[in-house]
C-alpha cells in the first residue's frame, strides 16, 4: 500500500511540472493547473506559472541565504553576534525596491490578460445559459435552437440504487459527469455567453475553458470562449444550489465549424421546441411527481414524493360537493 501511495504521489509531482500540465479536464492526483483549450485558460496558466517560478526563485534565495548564514556563522566556529548593528539604509532600499519590481513584473501582464478575459466584443455567436434546479438550459440566440441538459439517466439510476457496486460505477467512467444533451460549440470561433438563472444562484464552470461565471436570477453575466481543440470537456455547477447541486453536470462538445454548422442546421430543421423544466416528456424523465412520471424514483425513496397537481375541474369538485350539503 505504501508503495502504491508513493507511486501516486510521484505521478502527481510529474503532473505538477510545466511540461506535464494537462491540456483539458482535471484528473485525480493532479497538482498543477492545466493549460486548458482556450485563450482564457492559457492566459491563466501562463500567469500562474510566472508567479510560481518567481516565488520558487525567492524561496530558493531565502533558504540558501539562511543555510549559508547558519553554517558560516555558527557558534562552534567562534562566531560572535554583532549587537551594535541597528539598520542599513542600503539594505532597506534593496528589500523594498526588489519586491516592487517583482510585483510590477507580475501585475502588468496579469492585468492585460484579465481585461482580455472580459472583452466579449467581436464574438461570432451568442449562447444564453440559464441555470434551473437542477439542469441547464442553452439557447443559441438568433438561431431559434434551445437545449435542456441534465444528468444522464444511467448516472441518475446508479446514484439512487442502494445496491450499486464499485464495478457498476467503473463501468460508467463519466459517472455524475455526463448529460443527456451536450452543449455543442464550434472550434476556432469566439463564442459569447450570457448567463443567468431562473430560481437560485448557480455557477457555470468548465475547467478546460479557464473560467467560471455565476448564474444569478435577475442578473445577466457575460463571458466568452474560443476553443482551439475539438473534444469533450466536462464541468459542474460550482455554487451550492440545493439538494441536487452535486448532480448538475456540464458537458461541452467542441467540433470543427463545418460540423457545427451541419448540426445546427439539423436542429433548426427538426423544429422541435424543448420541454420546459416544469413539463414532463411523454416517456417520463424522472423529475416529476410519480402520478405524472412513473420513472420518478428519487422522491419515493426519500419519502418526499410531491403531490400531483390537480386539474381545475378536480379541484373545484370538493367545493361544489360541500355547497350541495
Amino acid at each position: 500500500m505504501m508503495q502504491a501511495r508513493f507511486w501516486r504521489w510521484g505521478l502527481a509531482v510529474l503532473a505538477s511540472l510545466p511540461a506535464m500540465a494537462l491540456a483539458a479536464d482535471p484528473v485525480r492526483w493532479q497538482l498543477n493547473m492545466g493549460r486548458g483549450v482556450t485563450a482564457s485558460s492559457l492566459n491563466a496558466y501562463q500567469a500562474h506559472m510566472q508567479a510560481f517560478w518567481i516565488c520558487t526563485a525567492i524561496g530558493a534565495v531565502v533558504f540558501l541565504a539562511m543555510g549559508y548564514a547558519m553554517f558560516k556563522f555558527r557558534h562552534s566556529k567562534g562566531a560572535v553576534p554583532d549587537t551594535s548593528f541597528t539598520h542599513s539604509t542600503r539594505l532597506e532600499i534593496v528589500w523594498t525596491v526588489v519586491p516592487v519590481i517583482l510585483l510590477v513584473i507580475m501585475a502588468v501582464p496579469a492585468t492585460a490578460k484579465l481585461v482580455a478575459m472580459y472583452d466579449t466584443r467581436e464574438s461570432e455567436m451568442t449562447v444564453k445559459v440559464t441555470g434551473v434546479q437542477w439542469m441547464w438550459k442553452y439557447e443559441y440566440l438568433g438561431e431559434n435552437v434551445e437545449i435542456l441538459s441534465r444528468l444522464d439517466r444511467e448516472s441518475d439510476r446508479l446514484r439512487q440504487n442502494r445496491d450499486t457496486t464499485r464495478a457498476d460505477l467503473d463501468a460508467h467512467p463519466a459517472y455524475l459527469l455526463d448529460v443527456d444533451n451536450v452543449l455543442v460549440l464550434p472550434t476556432d470561433t469566439k463564442v459569447r455567453f450570457v448567463i443567468t438563472a431562473d430560481d437560485v444562484i448557480h455557477s457555470w464552470w468548465v475547467p478546460a475553458l479557464g473560467w467560471k461565471q455565476d448564474a444569478i436570477p435577475g442578473i445577466i453575466n457575460e463571458a466568452w470562449t474560443e476553443i482551439f481543440e475539438p473534444g469533450i470537456y466536462r464541468g459542474q455547477c460550482a455554487e451550492l444550489c440545493g439538494k441536487d447541486h452535486g448532480f448538475m453536470p456540464i458537458v461541452v462538445k467542441a467540433v470543427p465549424r463545418a460540423e457545427f454548422d451541419t448540426w445546427l442546421a439539423a436542429q433548426k430543421a427538426a423544429g422541435e421546441a424543448p420541454a420546459e423544466p416544469s413539463q414532463v416528456p411523454e416517456a417520463g424523465d424522472g423529475s416529476a411527481p410519480r402520478a405524472l412520471d412513473p420513472d420518478m424514483i428519487e422522491d419515493v425513496q426519500q419519502g418526499e414524493e410531491p403531490a400531483a397537481p390537480q386539474e381545475p375541474e378536480q379541484a373545484a369538485a370538493p367545493a361544489d360537493a360541500a355547497g350541495a350539503v
